[in-house]
């Protein structure tokens, strides 16, 4: 009989992580990466929680702003960032990644009850709430005191073993050089 609980008990945690890391309504983004890390990421994009940030970054990538953007700070069991369209992109001088944004008008705070827990995909701004723009990040591990700070745009539901892959900054501030790339980004509605 314990073992028909332990059972039983598996099944539903494999249920659980299986409804956790599944796919939901919104629009996904399809990253490719390359780099120390290649291969596919997928974002399922949570308009319910974030949408005039979700809308923002689908019409990013509907433009093909986001190809060829690096990982330009990644801290080793905190994040990966990327997304900066103005200074970011791969062949250019990234001396300056992290400061720009994009030619569309920043995006106030959408903060939401949801947790920066592993996998969760946030946007980055500067210290004013509301200066989101086009970088986001992915983290590797919970980042409890982000909750209620920034505003969550979605989750990784396929390719995590490709985000723990992105080559870590060596940075102060997780700095990358020869960063990896999201060589194309698409969207899935």
């Amino acid at each position: 009989m314990l073992r028909n609980l332990l059972g039983a008990a598996a099944l539903v945690m494999l249920a659980n992580a299986a409804w956790a890391e599944g796919d939901g309504p919104g629009p996904n983004l399809v990253i490719q990466i390359d780099g120390v890390a290649k291969g596919e990421i997928i974002i399922d994009l949570s308009p319910d929680l974030a949408p005039k940030a979700v809308a923002q970054i689908v019409a990013l990538a509907q433009a093909g702003a986001y190809d060829n953007v690096v990982f330009h700070r990644v801290i080793e069991g905190f994040m990966a960032q990327t997304g900066d369209v103005q200074y970011g992109k791969k062949g250019s001088d990234t001396t300056m990644a992290g400061m720009g944004g994009s030619d569309l008008p920043n995006i106030p705070a959408e903060f939401s009850t949801t947790a920066f827990d592993r996998g969760i995909v946030g946007m980055a701004r500067s210290s004013d709430p509301d200066s989101a723009n086009s970088q986001f990040f992915i983290m590797f591990a919970p980042g409890d005191f982000l909750n209620g700070q920034y505003t969550v745009v979605g989750k990784v539901i396929s390719g995590m073993e490709i985000v723990d892959q992105i080559k870590r900054g060596d940075g102060a501030n997780g700095e990358v050089t020869e960063p990896d790339v999201m060589a194309k980004v698409t969207v899935q509605e």
